[in-house]
């Protein structure tokens, strides 16, 4: 559940991603005028966008913090940069549900926090998380969700407690299929196509049975329309999941997504964090530690995780690291449509592992054993409606 932060140094900043000050000039207003004008302003906004199609539901800061018990410490599931998560019950239909209560000095603004109620409210998908409604009272800024009884990937991938029982592969393949079709939702099914821009193991939360949603929309992006190849913005997101052209020059695209997903799927194979200062030397990132295994296919046993206990078929696990090798591909264009990843990872959510049986038709293989790029053979293509092909060059 941790926050996101530039990927750069110096981010650039454009006025799109900023809230357009107040025009009103006419006499000075305290403190409190202007909290309460700002939180009118944006519910007026929220209630105009979508052609009155919002379903979220409106609540006051009061009765957050009742369900809440007044934010208190036993209710609290998690913390990041973005402020705190509490658990709690609404009195009116007696549902559990997480109150994600923004830091007023945090990472997190106005402005992303209505981009988060607009996305979620418009946009709805078995693998998003489903928005209950929000809370814009004064300077109080409260989003509830459903609760995800598991919470996220990253309690169980990096921070397990000694109470939770460790991934095995099929559920580690079927987190991946399920993280990929919500990105294939946003991309392909989405009008305009949605840019998640903030993929990571802490934002993909879980249900009781393991069922994968993505959750935090506040840096979504309407993606490019028309002759357009990009949106050009400022350059946010979490260090080790940029993609490096996104990182570089601020140009935005839905391959950016399926980079942040090769990251995520090579954490979910490997164990390893994206980024871990306290490996080695050399091996602080999980993408540059694994580009020169990629080529040699005698080295790929030694990418799994540990934790695994060798527990996984040896062809699945070659399957998936020719997946997770093709979204990194460093040129956009070389990486697959999000539709094609959906493809390649429900046939190995579908495998039962049997290690007598290793005679399954190898569907994936890498092109060079020289080069980690790699070419996807497909049994089944995906119908014609989700093969959008781009040009992904620069304007």
């Amino acid at each position: 559940m941790g926050g996101c932060f530039p990927c750069t140094r110096a981010p650039k900043t454009d006025d799109k991603d900023r809230i357009p000050p107040t025009s009103d000039k006419s006499k000075p207003k305290s403190s409190l005028d202007l909290k309460k004008q700002s939180s009118l302003k944006e519910k007026q906004q929220i209630s105009s966008s979508g052609s009155g199609r919002i379903a979220a539901q409106t609540f006051t800061f009061r009765e957050l913090a009742f369900v809440t018990r007044n934010f208190r410490a036993d209710c609290l599931l998690g913390e990041g940069g973005f402020g705190r998560v509490y658990k709690g019950r609404l009195e009116s239909s007696n549902q559990i549900v997480a109150i994600k209560q923004l830091d007023r000095n945090g990472l997190q603004g106005n402005r992303e926090f209505l981009v988060e109620v607009l996305m979620l409210s418009l946009l709805h998908h078995p693998n998003l998380v489903n928005l209950i409604g929000y809370c814009a009272d004064g300077d109080q800024r409260l989003l509830v969700y459903e609760y995800m009884p598991l919470g996220s990937l990253e309690d169980h991938l990096h921070d397990p407690s000694p109470d939770k029982k460790r991934l095995d592969w099929s559920t580690r393949m079927k987190i991946a299929a399920g993280a990929a079709k919500g990105l294939e939702y946003l991309h392909d099914k989405a009008s305009p196509p949605v840019i998640y821009r903030d993929l990571k193991c802490s934002n993909i939360l879980l249900d009781e049975e393991y069922n994968p949603k993505l959750s935090d929309f506040g840096l979504a992006k309407l993606g490019p329309v028309g002759d357009n190849t990009h949106v050009s913005t400022r350059v946010m997101g979490t260090y080790g999941y940029c993609a490096p052209e996104y990182a570089m020059t601020g140009q935005l695209t839905l391959k950016s997504d399926v980079y942040s997903f090769g990251v995520v799927l090579l954490e979910l194979i490997t164990g390893r964090r994206a980024i871990d200062i306290s490996r080695s030397q050399g091996e602080h990132n999980l993408v540059a530690w694994a580009r020169p295994l990629f080529r040699d296919r005698r080295k790929f046993s030694q990418m799994a995780d540990p934790m695994l206990q060798g527990q996984y078929p040896s062809r699945g696990l070659y399957q998936a690291l020719a997946v997770a090798a093709m979204c990194l591909q460093e040129q956009p264009s070389m990486r697959p449509l999000i539709a094609d990843v959906v493809t390649a990872l429900s046939y190995l959510a579908s495998q039962t592992h049997n290690p007598r049986n290793q005679s399954n038709q190898n569907i994936f293989h890498l092109e060079a054993p020289g080069s980690p790029q790699a070419r996807l053979d497909t049994e089944t293509r995906p119908s014609s409606g989700s093969e959008r092909e781009r040009s992904w060059g620069s304007k």
